[in-house]
């Protein structure tokens, strides 16, 4: 039995959980998403109150479902937890002359490339660009939306290990290598 899979999903009062069939929607304070989950789990919703729980089975034993048992209770919860608080991804942007802007609803990167890089911002994903323009910060109530688009622009200029120019995450530790040695007094 997947540990994560059996385990009930808490949903808040604020949130109103739908079951039609195969489709899970979830909506709250933050937005409003769906899901359409495996046909090998099922999942049931239970008021208790103003809240209510979320708890999937697996039809069978066979390892398909094992397998998207706890992936279906990991995705629901995601669902709940971007419908109530949301999810933030900062990026921070280095190097001479590196910056984004915002232009409408795309993000212009200027990063050391002959032309600006601009990327469309999806749907449901919000931008805000700080500290002249080396510090962005996305957030929306969908996890993968959000972390695929900061994903997409940390891709555009990944974090070289020298002098550690690039795009990286907030937080995110480059590994630094050392330039070339070079012989200096000692060589004859």
């Amino acid at each position: 039995m997947s540990r994560i899979g059996k385990k009930p999903v808490t949903v808040p009062a604020n949130v109103k959980v739908a079951i039609q069939g195969r489709r899970i929607q979830v909506e709250g304070p933050k937005g409003k998403l769906s899901l359409e989950h495996h046909p090998n789990v099922k999942v049931n919703f239970t008021a208790q109150g103003q809240g209510g729980s979320v708890l999937v089975e697996r039809v069978d034993d066979e390892k398909i479902s094992r397998s998207v048992h706890g992936l279906t209770r990991a995705l629901i919860f995601n669902m709940v937890k971007g419908v109530t608080d949301g999810y933030t991804v900062g990026l921070e942007i280095e190097g001479v002359g590196y910056k984004a802007e915002l232009s409408g609803k795309t993000v212009v990167l200027s990063v050391g490339l002959a032309n600006q890089l601009k990327l469309p911002v999806p749907e449901g994903v919000a931008v805000k660009i700080e500290g002249q323009g080396t510090r962005l910060s996305l957030s929306g109530a969908d996890k993968q939306m959000v972390g695929h688009f900061a994903a997409e622009i940390r891709r555009t200029r990944k974090p070289e290990p020298y002098k550690g120019k690039g795009i990286r995450y907030v937080g995110e530790v480059i590994k630094r290598k050392a330039g070339k040695q070079f012989a200096g007094a000692g060589a004859k």
